[in-house]
């Protein structure tokens, strides 16, 4: 999909890509509906669960999530910019698909926003914020050609200096 876009989906060109007989892909995925769940489902996994969860486990502070959030989305960029685009691409011909896509924005720009109030951000800035960083990451895949990881990364270091003092990093310093 993301070298041919959605039109590449067929039964026949997925079995020959994967070396798989018609009948095991049925077996498996129930025909193309049930092989685009799966797809999306996966995607969604990988690419937003894993991201929150792994920026969860970095740490207590929301500075600390943030930043190990940052890291890994940068780590992913090279491999997940066509991607991206071509879901997107997808999401405005396929109306599953741009529930989906929906869905997806929709919870990682709910994440940030929670990052962002846990640093103590004032409530009017928090939804401008939230959207300001993940619209940083979608352009950047965006233009042609997409923004490289290590420029993405000063672009987000600049905004992140404009952060509120993350309260339990204040905390942490005060504990003997």
């Amino acid at each position: 999909m993301e070298r041919d876009g959605a039109q590449a989906l067929t039964i026949e060109r997925l079995c020959a890509e994967l070396g798989v007989t018609k009948g095991s892909f049925y077996h498996h995925f129930k025909g193309i509906p049930g092989f685009k769940e799966a797809l999306l489902t996966h995607f969604e996994d990988e690419h937003t669960g894993r991201f929150i969860s792994d920026a969860e486990i970095a740490g207590a502070s929301a500075r600390g999530r943030l930043q190990r959030l940052l890291d890994l989305v940068l780590e992913d960029k090279n491999d997940s910019d066509g991607l991206e685009t071509a879901l997107r691409s997808w999401a405005l011909q396929d109306p599953e698909v741009r529930a989906f896509q929906e869905h997806v924005d929709g919870t990682r720009i709910g994440y940030l926003r929670g990052l962002w109030r846990d640093l103590g951000a004032p409530e009017a800035e928090i939804e401008p914020m939230a959207r300001l960083l993940y619209l940083i990451l979608i352009g950047a895949q965006q233009i042609i050609p997409p923004v490289p990881a290590n420029d993405l990364r000063e672009i987000y270091e600049l905004v992140l200096r404009l952060s509120p003092h993350d309260p339990s990093e204040q905390q942490e310093k005060d504990t003997p």
